[in-house]
């Protein structure tokens, strides 16, 4: 019996390289504005070797590279980068088709709904407050929660404690084959590779069911649950 689905975040509820890219492409060409005097295949791939070094998540992204590119810190720039950065995250941060249906439908079904993520927990809840997606789900476990991030167990198993859910008893779903399914796997769950998001043209994750576009998890846990008989 199936009581709860536990999703991953980025590139699985919202398309997070999508957006990072929108706001990094809005960034350059302001500070380039502001006064720095480099050509913009330049400054993305300083920006690249950064995300590289420091993770994708990294919240000093421009400060780095203008310390890298000139030195210091010149604060006309990066003010210039963070608001043009800010205001294209915004606006490309958008929901998966059908996230918000399905999500609905799953708690018309009577499931619990959780979140697993490795973002740090202010860029979460914001990303979720921004959808207002926040008070879709029951329980939400990001990197400070247990200082631990997938594959590791400790995560999977504490929003199960969360939740109030055996193993056994939840679906994960998730874009990472290597952290998502693998971490909830180990301890027992069932998995749903989330292919939509699939960034790494992941050949077999070694789900139990792999999703083409969200919506197909409601059949799943139809199906699971013997609901159609």
């Amino acid at each position: 019996m199936i009581k709860a689905i536990i999703f991953d975040l980025d590139n699985t509820l919202v398309d997070f390289m999508l957006m990072k890219r929108r706001a990094i492409e809005a960034a350059i060409p302001a500070m380039i504005d502001a006064g720095l005097n480099l050509e913009p295949d330049q400054i993305n791939k300083l920006i690249d070797e950064i995300y590289s070094e420091k993770g994708i998540e990294y919240q000093k992204v421009f400060d780095l590279l203008l310390i890298k590119a000139i030195g210091k810190i010149d604060f006309k720039i990066l003010s210039s980068a963070i608001v043009a950065y800010r205001r294209a995250r915004e606006a490309s941060l958008v929901p998966y088709p059908h996230v918000y249906s399905t999500l609905v439908q799953l708690i018309k079904l009577g499931l619990k709904l959780g979140i697993v993520s490795d973002a740090p927990a202010l860029e979460a809840w914001l990303r979720l407050s921004s959808l207002n997606f926040q008070h879709l789900f029951d329980a939400i476990v990001t990197f400070e929660d247990t200082g631990e991030r997938k594959p590791s167990p400790i995560p999977f198993l504490k929003v199960l404690e969360l939740l109030n859910v055996k193993p056994e008893e939840a679906i994960m779903v998730g874009d990472w084959a290597e952290r998502d399914i693998l971490g909830a796997a180990k301890v027992g769950m069932k998995t749903a590779f989330a292919r939509y998001g699939d960034t790494f043209n992941t050949q077999n994750p070694n789900a139990n069911y792999e999703l083409n576009d969200i919506s197909e998890l409601i059949d799943i846990v139809k199906k699971e649950n013997k609901l159609n008989e």
